[in-house]
């Protein structure tokens, strides 16, 4: 599920940070409502308002299908941020140069602009990626069989909860360990990349 989220997320905060940065007043309007409302609300208040919520107006989707909904507009929220703001860190005289080069505006943000912000989307994001793995667990309100879902069900009928509970504590860290090592290879090659331009 998390895995599903993160995808969703990434591309969902990508969109809304084009939007935002776009000349367009609608597309900003609403890219700006969304980050706002989804990163000043609880987790876990979208979480029953997309599961308790929807039904009501005869949307009915699944337990694990709300839990990716609500992890995937949550975190596109601050991830829109995040791209955001590295979009916007490059410096000016780099898209300056690649016009003086004639390339086109879609190939300067692919070549130009996005390589060089990767290096300060990377770590912010990691975290946040490391924060979705985390908060996953609020899944287990809708009775998701998730870790920590499992975690409390065995510990409830062995009566072992520090067990069961450190188990998923353990789980979780070490999720948060590959993302981690994942975050550091890819620090490694856009620092590269940017070490070989210079």
């Amino acid at each position: 599920m998390s895995v599903c989220s993160i995808v969703v997320s990434v591309l969902l905060g990508f969109v809304t940070a084009l939007a935002r940065l776009s000349s367009s007043a609608v597309a900003f309007g609403i890219a700006s409502f969304y980050a706002s409302f989804f990163r000043g609300t609880p987790l876990l208040i979208q979480i029953l308002l997309i599961y308790l919520g929807l039904p009501q107006l005869g949307i009915v989707p699944g337990a694990i299908a709300a839990g990716i909904i609500a992890l995937s507009l949550n975190y596109g929220a601050y991830l829109s941020e995040i791209f955001r703001a590295g979009i916007i860190g490059v410096a000016a005289g780099q898209r300056e140069a690649a016009l003086a080069l004639a390339l086109r505006p879609t190939q300067i943000f692919w070549r130009v602009t996005l390589p060089q912000a990767m290096r300060t989307i990377i770590p912010p994001t990691t975290n946040q990626f490391i924060s979705m793995l985390k908060d996953s667990s609020l899944i287990s309100v809708m009775g998701v069989w998730e870790v920590m879902f499992l975690a409390q069900s065995y510990g409830r009928s062995s009566y072992r909860y520090i067990e069961m509970l450190t188990t998923a504590a353990v789980l979780y860290w070490i999720m948060s360990i590959g993302l981690e090592l994942l975050q550091s290879r890819l620090e490694k090659h856009y620092g590269k990349a940017y070490q070989a331009r210079k």
